[in-house]
C-alpha cells in the first residue's frame, strides 16, 4: 500500500513533469539517503548554510549562495536583501518599506502571479513597456531605455523574469541598472536544465539569481537556490536564519556573514517563515552534485524508450505523435500528442479531465490543451507506469471514435 493511501490519498501517474502541484521531481536514491542521514544528527544551520554557500558558489561561479525554501523563497529573500542591505533597522521593519527606497522596475510583460513573493518582502513594482505584438497594437516590446527613464530616488532595484524569449535581454537590463548603481534580481526558477544556465546567467552581471531546487536539479521540492553578490546573500541569510543567540556567542561563518559589518545581532527577520531544514540543505547539495556531474543523462535512453512505446501504441488512432528529442545539458525528451478532436467527438481538455479522473489518475501536461495537444514528460515514468499509460490512452482514444 502506498504511504499516501494510509491517509486516504491515492498516488497518481505523473507525466506532467516536476511541477509543484504534483510534488516536484523524483529524488534519486542517493538524495533520499542524504536526507535520511542528515535527519539522524544535528548541525548548526548557519554553519551548514556556510558550507552550502561554498558549494553553490563553486557550482555557479557566484560569490556566494544560499539554500532557500523554493525559488519563491529565494525571490522573497533576494528582494528583502536588496531593500534592507546591512541595515538591521530596515530588516526589522520589513515588509513596511515606505520610509526607504522600495520600488523595483519591471517589464510589464514579465509580471506574473509568482512575483507575489517579491511584493511580499515590501517591494512596489513600477511597470514599463508593452508587449505590442500580443496586444495587436504594434511590433515592439519592452526596451531597456524604458527602465532607465523610470529610475528615481524611490528605486531600489530591478526585477527580471528570465525565459527563452524574454525581452529586452538580461545583458541590456543589467547594463542600464548598473549604470545607476541599481541591483538586478532574476527569476530563473525553471531555467535549469540546461546545466550551463547555472553559470551563464550570472555572467550577465546579475546581482542575485533564483533557481528551483526541486525541478531539474531533483532536490526536495520545497528547496531553491539564491546566488550572487556576497553582501546581498549575507543579508538574505540574516533575514532567514534563526537569530536566537547572544551577541557574544554569535559566530557565523565569515565567508557567509561577516559579523564585523554589524554592531548588533538582528532579531528574527521576514524570512523566518521561509526556513529550510538541515535535511533539505544536505539533500539539495547532493542533488546539485548529481545534476552537474551529468548523472541524470544516463536516464535519457530509458526515457526515450518509454515515449517511443507510447507513440507506437497510438498508431492508427485519431492522434498524431511528435517526439521531441533530448537536448544537451540535461533537457529531457517529451512527447506531444495532437488529438483529432472532430473524429473523437471530444476536446483535448475533456480527455485530459477523463485521464485525471480515472484509476489510477494520470496527469498529463496541460499547457497546450488550447491547441488540442496532450504532452508527456517522462521524468517519472517507469515500465509499469508506461504500460498503464498506454492502456489508458488507448481506452480514451477508442471508446468515442466515430
Amino acid at each position: 500500500m502506498s504511504i499516501f493511501e494510509k491517509w486516504g490519498v491515492h498516488p497518481i501517474i505523473n507525466v506532467s513533469g516536476p511541477v509543484t502541484r504534483l510534488g516536484g521531481a523524483p529524488m534519486p536514491e542517493s538524495v533520499l539517503e542524504a536526507f535520511c542521514q542528515a535527519a539522524r544528527e544535528s548541525a548548526p544551520l548557519d554553519q551548514l548554510q556556510g558550507a552550502a554557500s561554498l558549494a553553490i558558489a563553486e557550482a555557479t561561479r557566484a560569490e556566494a549562495g544560499l539554500v532557500t525554501c523554493g525559488a519563491s523563497g529565494a525571490l522573497m529573500l533576494g528582494a528583502a536583501a536588496i531593500l534592507a542591505g546591512d541595515d538591521i533597522g530596515r530588516m526589522e521593519r520589513l515588509p513596511l518599506s515606505e520610509s526607504f527606497p522600495n520600488e523595483f522596475v519591471v517589464a510589464r510583460e514579465q509580471r506574473n502571479p509568482y512575483d507575489h513573493a517579491v511584493r511580499a518582502a515590501g517591494v512596489r513594482f513600477v511597470e514599463v513597456g508593452f508587449h505590442e505584438p500580443v496586444a495587436g497594437s504594434g511590433v515592439r516590446r519592452a526596451e531597456s531605455w524604458e527602465y532607465e527613464v523610470e529610475f528615481g530616488p524611490r528605486t531600489a532595484g530591478v526585477f527580471y523574469v528570465l525565459g527563452h524569449n524574454s525581452q529586452p535581454s538580461l545583458n541590456e537590463v543589467v547594463a542600464v541598472a548598473h549604470s545607476q548603481g541599481l541591483p538586478v534580481l532574476v527569476d530563473a526558477a525553471g531555467e535549469v536544465p540546461p546545466h550551463s544556465n547555472l553559470r551563464s546567467i550570472l555572467t550577465t552581471g546579475a546581482d542575485l539569481v533564483a533557481f528551483s531546487g526541486g525541478k531539474g536539479i531533483r532536490g526536495p521540492q520545497s528547496t531553491g537556490i539564491l546566488c550572487g553578490r556576497r553582501d546581498l546573500i549575507a543579508s538574505a541569510a540574516l533575514q532567514m536564519l534563526d537569530m536566537d543567540d547572544h551577541q557574544e556567542l554569535w559566530e557565523p561563518p565569515e565567508h557567509l556573514i561577516d559579523p564585523s559589518r554589524f554592531k548588533r545581532i538582528p532579531r528574527q527577520g521576514i524570512g523566518r517563515a521561509l526556513k529550510v531544514s538541515k535535511e533539505q540543505i544536505v539533500a539539495l547539495l547532493t542533488a546539485l552534485e548529481l545534476f552537474l556531474s551529468g548523472a541524470y543523462d544516463q536516464e535519457l535512453v530509458a526515457m526515450c524508450h518509454h515515449l517511443e512505446r507510447v507513440a507506437a501504441s497510438l498508431n492508427g488512432l485519431p492522434a498524431q505523435c511528435r517526439l521531441l528529442a533530448p537536448k544537451e545539458g540535461g533537457v529531457l525528451p517529451s512527447l506531444e500528442i495532437t488529438l483529432d478532436e472532430v473524429q473523437l467527438g471530444r476536446s483535448a481538455l475533456e480527455i485530459c479531465r477523463s485521464l485525471r479522473r480515472g484509476i489510477p489518475s494520470i496527469q498529463v501536461g496541460h499547457g497546450l490543451l488550447h491547441e488540442g495537444k496532450l504532452t508527456v514528460n517522462p521524468m517519472h515514468l517507469n515500465e509499469a507506469h508506461t504500460e498503464i499509460l498506454i492502456r489508458r490512452f488507448r481506452e480514451e482514444l477508442t471508446r468515442t471514435c466515430i
